[in-house]
Parts: structure tokens; sequence; C-alpha cells
């Protein structure tokens, strides 16, 4: 499949929960059921990611400690514990981004 075939079938499926989020009717017990199963996910995901990236930049912080002047095990560590903190911010902001969704759908 190509890049933008996926972007678009993305983009359509999004379009599509957000416009099923904002019908006035009763929802359909098939959308009710997804809409929970994508709020206990990214709740899940949240509360997994913060001791994940806790464990990362520790990991991280270790290594730099520990590498006795090896420059490779140093940059490993600056490289872990940079990767672990822009992964955590990008998933804190992807979680900004759906409640601000979900607020403005809801409104």
């Amino acid at each position: 499949m190509s890049k933008k075939r996926v972007f678009l079938s993305l983009l359509l499926f999004i379009l599509i929960i957000i416009i099923s989020t904002t019908c006035h009717a009763a929802d359909p017990k098939i959308v009710t059921t997804i809409k929970t199963a994508f709020e206990s996910i990214t709740a899940w995901i949240i509360k997994i990611a913060t001791p994940a990236a806790a464990v990362a930049v520790g990991t991280g912080v270790f290594m730099k400690k520990f590498s006795f002047g090896d420059e490779e095990k140093i940059r490993t560590g600056k490289r872990l514990i940079r990767g672990s903190l822009f992964s955590y911010a990008f998933i804190l902001a992807i979680n900004l981004i759906l409640s601000a969704i979900q607020t403005l759908a809801g409104a």
C-alpha cells in the first residue's frame, strides 16, 4: 500500500469517528463499543507510558554514569534519554489533541 492510500484511509477513519460522535441521535451499539474501546486503549497507553519513560530515562542515566569513559556508551545513554523523553512528550501531546477533539465534538 502506498503512503498516500494509508494516510487517506486513516483520515477517513478519523472523520467517521468524529462524525459519529457529533450525531445527536442515539449511538448504535457498535459505535458505543468502539468509543469505549478507544477510551480504554488511550487510558492504558497513558498509564503505561509514564513508568516506561521513567525506566528508559533511568537506564540512560545509569549507562552514562557507569560508562567509565567509553564514548559509545555515553552516546547510547544520551540517545536513550532523548528518545524516551521525546516519545513521552509525543504521547502526551497526542492525548492533549484527542482530549481537545473530544471536547469540541461534545460541545
